[in-house]
């Protein structure tokens, strides 16, 4: 672990269904680091607004609903719902809900809990926006197509209906939004190693990783 008081950062980004969370909580585990899903804070404002059936392009009411988020929805099943993912993709795109949410992740990762050494912190713009001076940036992608699989088999899997072209069509709708928006849009860091992993299985998308935050905890051991 290295010796600084600061808390060593892995900033992952990418789009939905890359694999980012599958590898973000695998290298957590491995490091002993606490973990951060900064996506489940935009779903959870995002259901809250289904909940409370809320306009989601209210601007305004979703910057009022993150303000004074309910952070107990973090654990609520909804969350992981086809529904709430296009939820959170569009209250994303306000500036007020990310500005809202923005000291809560950088507080996370600044000061982890747990007093672990480390964060590990995946999204949309954590190596851009969140934590621009992480040691450790990593965005994950994979093709629109092989996204939309993964989702079909993942819904398949809970045993609920699922519709490719449909998953699909979702899929590109949320590329557009979360790339086109004018605050944070989502891309790469220009220090962040690219992962594709849609050809590449999640043991050897780990190994890649890990080889290269290995070398970054070298190098700060050794500074």
């Amino acid at each position: 672990m290295p010796p600084s008081d600061a808390a060593f950062v892995i900033a992952i980004d990418g789009p939905a269904a890359a694999g980012k969370g599958t590898l973000a909580r695998r290298l957590a585990d491995h490091y002993g680091f606490a973990f951060l899903d900064t996506g489940s804070l935009y779903r959870a404002v995002g259901l809250q607004m289904i909940i409370e059936g809320s306009d989601l392009d209210d601007a305004q009411k979703a910057t009022e609903t993150a303000a004074r988020l309910d952070l107990g929805l973090i654990g609520d099943p909804r969350l992981r719902a086809e529904e709430t993912g296009g939820a959170a993709s569009r209250v994303a795109a306000v500036p007020g809900v990310r500005a809202a949410l923005l000291d809560f992740q950088r507080q996370f990762a600044g000061h982890p809990p747990g007093d672990t050494a480390g964060a590990v912190l995946d999204g949309r713009d954590v190596g851009t926006v969140i934590c621009p001076d992480a040691p450790v940036k990593l965005f994950v992608t994979a093709s629109a197509e092989e996204r939309a699989r993964r989702r079909t088999l993942e819904m398949e899997g809970r045993g609920e209906a699922a519709d490719y072209a449909a998953i699909l069509e979702d899929v590109k709708a949320r590329d557009a939004r979360d790339m086109g928006r004018k605050d944070a849009p989502l891309k790469p860091a220009e220090d962040a190693l690219l992962l594709d992993t849609t050809n590449l299985a999640i043991d050897a998308v780990f190994l890649r990783a890990k080889s290269f935050i290995d070398g970054k905890l070298s190098s700060r051991d050794g500074a």
